[in-house]
């Protein structure tokens, strides 16, 4: 029941201009802030349609002590949710004593608007877009697992493995309980959009991640040698720093800066549950760290992913469909931060490869961040050309430019997002190390199945389907 009253609470502190769904739901301390969010998002998306449905069946009328918010969230989870979770509390019994009538009023407005379908009912401008309709992507975390023990444990669950897709039609096309493995990715599973894996125990273990396709590619396309040094600039969340531990085998060490003291709270957290073990974090500016200091000497590979617009988001496009684009004068000191951090990480003296990226769409924190830095580092590093095949590149604003990759959810059923990988040029023609990410130019194989198997979780068979 805990889960509706924060709900409703949040929705009332969005009417009323309180801060935005995201700001609030986290502000409510909710210890699961991914379902309490999707439940806001969806119930607010519905609001003029339960609006409609809980006059015409009289529940306020009927049930004086049940606040109209609250009743908007059980009627959506009741008629277009997946029923009541838990208990329900003492108001479940409350709002199932009217279910045949609101079902009832659900039913004649879809015959009065001529509609088959709960989500024909919306406002236009309230339908699934693009962004409600990316999959639902799980990275098989290998420091724990493995994809085939991933999948088995899928598929004893009632999921139906489809193999590896072959296009992004394929990924489009998934429904209900199918699933596949991504192309690119060796490590990657995906399902149906708006699968809900939050309480899925391999995930509560840190043996998957659940990270959007894009977001992945970051560390991928840096792909460092198990044994190097690698910099995470500004690394919190923490997902891509999981991600680098598991391409080095932790094997070797990650210096991952973030000046957020919560985030790298939470980011501990997410590391430990994941195993990672050779990561060092710091609560520094990563424009404070020395390139000099002795640390850092063998330091070859750096992952910046700086603060940003968040403009290619999918949550900020759920959450606020046509939301205006930044301001000009936020995108300028975004853009010169942004420029400031790679021009800096560019100077690390043993730094070979750098992997720039951002989860916005505007080519100020983009194309024109990596051309003014390329200008600076006066012909020391290049552009690498990456994942030829990839649909959707870099604007034409510079030669160049198409070697970076950008990410939408229409055109590469991901989140929005840019990435380019710079090189330094007296290591740019060796072919011991551009031949290192061998996942960027050829799709993964599907798993071969294994005669030793690695325990999914510690305790296993404490699981269930183990």
């Amino acid at each position: 029941m805990a889960l509706y009253v924060a709900a409703a609470a949040v929705l009332e502190g969005v009417e009323s201009r309180q801060g935005s769904i995201k700001g609030l739901v986290y502000g409510r301390r909710f210890q699961n802030v991914k379902q309490l969010y999707a439940l806001v998002c969806e119930t607010q998306r519905y609001s003029a349609v339960l609006d409609a449905v809980i006059a015409s069946a009289g529940l306020l009328r009927a049930e004086k002590k049940l606040r109209p918010h609250l009743a908007k969230v059980l009627v959506y989870e009741l008629l277009l949710g997946r029923g009541f979770r838990g208990s329900g509390g003492r108001w479940k019994p409350l709002v199932a004593r009217h279910q045949a009538r609101l079902k009832a009023e659900l039913a004649r407005l879809k015959v009065h608007r001529s509609v088959s379908r709960n989500e024909d009912l919306l406002e236009v401008a309230s339908r699934p877009g693009p962004a409600l309709q990316v999959p639902r992507f799980v990275r098989v975390n290998t420091l724990k697992t493995c994809s085939d023990d991933a999948i088995d444990y899928f598929k004893r669950q009632g999921f139906s493995y489809q193999g590896r897709a072959s296009s992004l039609e394929d990924l489009r096309t998934l429904k209900g309980k199918h699933f596949l493995l991504d192309p690119l990715l060796p490590e990657l599973l995906v399902f149906p959009a708006q699968t809900d894996l939050h309480e899925h125990p391999l995930y509560q273990a840190g043996h998957l991640i659940l990270q959007d396709k894009a977001s992945c590619l970051p560390a991928m396309l840096l792909a460092p040698l198990p044994g190097s040094h690698v910099i995470d600039a500004c690394a919190a969340p923490g997902n891509k720093t999981s991600h680098l531990a598991a391409l080095l085998k932790n094997q070797g060490k990650i210096f991952a800066f973030d000046l957020d003291a919560k985030r790298l709270a939470s980011m501990a957290t997410l590391l430990a549950r994941a195993g990672v073990s050779c990561c060092e974090l710091a609560e520094k500016d990563f424009l404070a760290v020395s390139p000099s200091d002795q640390r850092y000497r063998q330091v070859q590979y750096i992952l910046l992913d700086p603060s940003c617009s968040g403009s290619g988001m999918l949550t900020r496009q759920l959450e606020e469909p046509g939301a205006c684009a930044p301001s000009k004068k936020r995108l300028h000191a975004l853009a010169g931060f942004q420029q400031r951090a790679l021009c800096h990480a560019l100077t690390f003296p043993s730094l070979q490869r750098l992997v720039y990226s951002t989860c916005s769409l505007c080519q100020e924190e983009n194309e024109d961040v990596v051309r003014d830095a390329l200008q600076n580092s006066a012909g020391t590093f290049r552009l690498v050309p990456v994942l030829p095949s990839w649909p959707h590149r870099g604007l034409g604003t510079f030669p160049g430019a198409e070697h970076c990759l950008r990410a939408s959810p229409e055109t590469t059923l991901t989140g929005g997002f840019f990435i380019a990988v710079l090189e330094r040029e007296e290591v740019s023609s060796s072919a011991s190390h551009t031949e290192a990410p061998g996942p960027e130019l050829t799709p993964s194989p599907t798993p071969k199945r294994k005669k030793k198997r690695r325990k999914l979780v510690a305790g296993a068979s404490t699981l269930p389907g183990m």
